[in-house]
C-alpha cells in the first residue's frame, strides 16, 4: 500500500469490459472525465490521477441488478460481469476533510452510466493519514474505565418504550434498571428531545436516578443520551449532559453527518456513541451502497467511541457473517501499523439479544470487548429485570469458562428460566 494513498474496494456489475470501467471510476473521481480536457497535461495525470490498482473477474448475471437508462439508450444487451475492483486516490487530492474523502471513494460513482451495480466495500487508510483525524476521545479502554467494568462485555439495555415517557418517568425507569445491574443504558434512536420528555429536563432526571445509584454502590452506570439534532443544539445537550456528571452522548449519524459529528466530537469530551439507524438503506442491496467496512472505517475518522453492529440471530435482516466482520472491524487498527489500542471502537451488539445469543457471539468474535444489548431479553425476563441481567452475565461466564448453557444452566436459575422462557418463544 503507497504512504501516499487510500485504496478503496469495489463490486461492480457492467456489461462493458471491467478494466475499462475501472478506469472510467478512476478519471471520474479525481483529474478526469469520461475523456482528457483543456489542462489535463501528463504532469497533472501522474500527480493527482486515482489509479486503478487491480481488476477481479467474478461471476456473470443474465440479468442487470439495476436499471439504468444510459445503457439501455445503447441496447446493451448483457451479459453483466461482475467484478473487484481496486482503485488508489492520492490524499493530496483530499486533505483532512472527511466530507470530501466521502465524496471522493463513493459520490458519483453510484451514479455512472457504465455500471448496473456498484458497492463500495471497503478502504484501507495510510497512518499518517489517519493521524490528521480525530481518534476516539474514549474507545474500548476508556468506556471500561468509565464504567468501572474491568473485564468481560459491558450489559446494556434500551429504554423502552422509546416515546410516551415523561421526562420523570424516564428517570424512574433508568433508576429500575440501575438497580437491576446494567453497566449501560441508551435511549432509543427515534427519541432525542420530544415534547413530552425535552432534554432540558430528562438529563436531569435520568442523571439524579445515576448519582443516587452512584452513591450507593460506587458505580457509575453510563447512559447514552440522543442528542440527535442540529449542531449548535447538539453542543448545548452535551454541556448539560457534562454538567449532569454524564459520560456519554449517542448521535444518529447518518443524519447528523460527518461535519456535525466531527464538530461535536471535538466540542466534547464524553464518550460519543454511534448509532447506525439507516445503514440498511446505504447496504441491503448486495450490488449497491457501502458495506459496513468502509461504512465504519469513515465514522471512525470522526473520532466516534462505540459503533452499533447489530446482533447475531436477531430481529434485523443483515446476515450474522456480516455482524461478525463488523465487530471485529471496529476493534482492529483503522491504518495498517497502527498500534490499535487507541484506535479501537467498542463494538455494540444489539436487536433481539438475550442470554440464548450468548454463545454464538463469543464464538464468532472471541473477545468481551463489546457492548451487549437486550431489550426484552432483560426487561421481560420472568423473574424481573435484575434476573435478566444476571442471565446474561452467567451466559458470559459460561461461554468463556467452555461451558454449554445448559450445563451450567443445572446450577444458575436465572439462566435455566431464561432459556426456558425465551427459548420456547424462539
Amino acid at each position: 500500500m503507497h504512504a501516499d494513498r487510500i485504496e478503496a474496494t469495489y463490486l461492480i456489475e457492467t456489461p462493458l469490459a471491467p478494466a475499462k470501467v475501472a478506469e472510467v471510476m478512476a478519471g471520474e473521481q479525481s483529474c478526469g472525465t469520461f475523456t482528457r480536457v483543456h489542462g489535463e497535461t501528463d504532469d497533472l495525470r501522474a500527480r493527482a490521477r486515482a489509479i486503478v490498482e487491480s481488476v477481479e473477474k467474478l461471476d456473470v448475471a443474465e440479468t442487470p441488478a439495476l436499471p439504468n437508462t444510459w445503457l439501455e439508450r445503447q441496447r446493451n444487451p448483457g451479459p453483466w460481469q461482475r467484478a473487484r475492483v481496486t482503485i488508489s486516490f492520492p490524499t493530496a487530492n483530499i486533505g483532512a476533510n472527511l466530507p470530501t474523502l466521502a465524496a471522493t471513494v463513493a459520490g458519483n460513482l453510484y451514479d455512472l452510466g457504465e455500471v448496473t451495480g456498484l458497492r463500495l466495500e471497503s478502504l484501507r487508510i495510510p497512518q499518517a493519514y489517519r493521524a490528521q483525524f480525530d481518534l476516539p476521545r474514549h474507545g474500548v479502554a476508556g468506556t471500561r474505565r468509565l464504567t468501572g467494568v474491568a473485564d468481560g462485555p459491558l450489559v446494556g439495555s434500551i429504554i423502552k418504550p422509546n416515546v410516551g415517557l415523561s421526562a420523570e418517568e424516564t428517570g424512574e425507569l433508568v433508576g429500575t434498571l440501575c438497580a437491576a445491574g446494567l453497566d449501560f443504558i441508551k435511549d432509543d434512536e427515534i427519541c432525542a428531545d420530544p415534547a413530552h420528555a425535552p432534554l432540558a429536563q430528562r438529563i436531569p432526571a435520568v442523571m439524579d436516578r445515576v448519582r443516587r445509584h452512584q452513591d450507593r454502590t460506587g458505580k457509575h452506570v453510563m447512559v447514552a443520551f440522543n442528542i440527535t439534532d442540529e449542531t449548535d443544539a447538539m453542543r448545548r445537550h452535551a454541556d448539560l449532559v457534562e454538567r449532569e456528571g454524564g459520560s456519554c452522548i449517542m448521535v444518529s449519524l447518518n443524519w447528523c453527518g460527518y461535519s456535525a459529528v466531527q464538530t461535536l466530537r471535538r466540542h466534547s469530551g464524553l464518550a460519543l456513541h454511534g448509532h447506525r439507524n439507516g445503514f440498511g438503506a446505504l447496504s441491503r442491496h448486495p450490488l449497491l451502497g457501502i458495506g459496513f467496512d468502509a461504512y465504519q472505517a469513515l465514522w471512525r475518522l470522526a473520532g466516534v467511541d462505540h459503533m452499533h453492529v447489530h446482533g447475531l440471530n436477531g430481529k434485523f435482516a443483515q446476515p450474522d457473517e456480516e455482524v461478525i466482520e463488523g465487530a471485529r472491524a471496529c476493534l482492529a487498527p483503522l491504518a495498517e501499523d497502527a498500534s490499535g489500542a487507541a484506535d479501537a471502537v467498542m463494538p455494540a451488539f444489539s436487536s433481539g439479544q438475550w442470554a440464548g445469543t450468548v454463545p454464538v457471539t463469543w464464538e464468532a468474535v472471541g473477545t468481551a470487548d463489546l457492548m451487549f444489548m437486550s431489550g426484552g431479553g432483560i426487561m421481560a425476563h420472568p423473574d424481573g429485570p435484575a434476573a435478566g441481567v444476571l442471565s446474561i452475565r452467567q451466559a458470559w461466564d459460561a461461554v468463556r469458562a467452555g461451558r454449554s448453557l445448559d450445563d451450567a444452566a443445572r446450577e444458575l436459575p436465572e439462566l435455566r428460566r431464561s432459556l426456558d422462557f425465551f427459548g420456547k418463544k424462539g
